[in-house]
């Protein structure tokens, strides 16, 4: 029984990791559309309303909900029970306290794709920056919430941080299993796939910074701000681009790792 405890929960993060990786393909593919045509690009909650009109979107989003919940209780996994062993040292806490927002975020995601799935709710345009701006207008009404919304800020710049340094080490590919070194083209994808994350992830966290600053709710935002930010610089299209391009690759990765990554369950 414990044994078929564990496969089964082994396959559902390996399902959370496609589903990622699926979200991250369509993000991608529609910032390189917006990128071409000019428009505001998708965030990753938008592009899980375009399932629902495809043929068995309402199946698919449900196979989607499954995936992401089962990525974020494997995160959450990591958090609480170190089945890597990292301990409790400074930087070993910041990893399991960002496995923890990681497992809060998959969870809100998974929850928005089941109402999608069920009808619940229709998809909207940028829903997410949305939904960052109303809890960052709600904690910051309350006591110490501007102090909160700074370091959850803070932890999303340092998660970006921690993204461009794996990317520059390699050090992902230490966490597939392989019984040969793992081909140069797969690293390739996952540096540069990781990279463009990593940036997302230091618009977001710099956002919410800014927001907590001025004390303006309405500054805060998700992805989708984060790649209309750089729709709006200098090149931007062209950056946005590479960058689409890079959410892609980070997809391609990710439907990797659901195949070959190294799943550690928590006892």
């Amino acid at each position: 029984m414990k044994d078929r405890t564990h496969r089964a929960a082994t396959l559902i993060a390996r399902l959370g990791f496609a589903a990622r990786g699926l979200v991250y393909l369509l993000v991608g593919w529609f910032a390189i559309d917006a990128a071409r045509r000019g428009d505001a690009p998708a965030d990753n909650q938008e592009a899980m309303g375009s399932l629902l009109h495809q043929p068995l979107g309402q199946v698919l989003l449900g196979i989607v909900t499954l995936g992401l919940l089962g990525y974020a209780l494997w995160r959450f996994s990591e958090a609480v029970f170190d089945p890597e062993r990292r301990g409790t040292s400074p930087k070993a806490i910041a990893e399991r306290a960002g496995f923890g927002w990681s497992a809060f975020v998959h969870t809100l995601l998974a929850v928005y794709a089941g109402k999608l799935a069920l009808r619940l709710v229709r998809p909207e345009t940028s829903p997410g920056d949305e939904r960052a701006q109303d809890w960052s207008g709600w904690l910051m009404a309350q006591p110490g919430g501007v102090w909160l919304l700074g370091g959850i800020g803070l932890l999303l710049v340092g998660g970006a941080g921690a993204q461009a340094w794996k990317a520059y080490r390699n050090k992902f590919a230490s966490e597939l299993n392989s019984d040969v070194p793992v081909p140069r083209y797969v690293c390739l994808v996952g540096q540069i796939g990781y990279a463009a994350r990593a940036l997302v992830f230091a618009l977001t966290g710099w956002a919410l910074l800014a927001a907590a600053w001025h004390a303006r709710a309405e500054e805060a935002g998700g992805m989708g701000q984060a790649l209309r930010t750089l729709r709006d610089g200098p090149l931007g299209p062209v950056l946005l681009g590479i960058v689409a391009a890079g959410l892609m690759l980070f997809g391609v990765y990710s439907l990797i790792e659901a195949r070959f990554r190294r799943v550690r369950i928590g006892q």
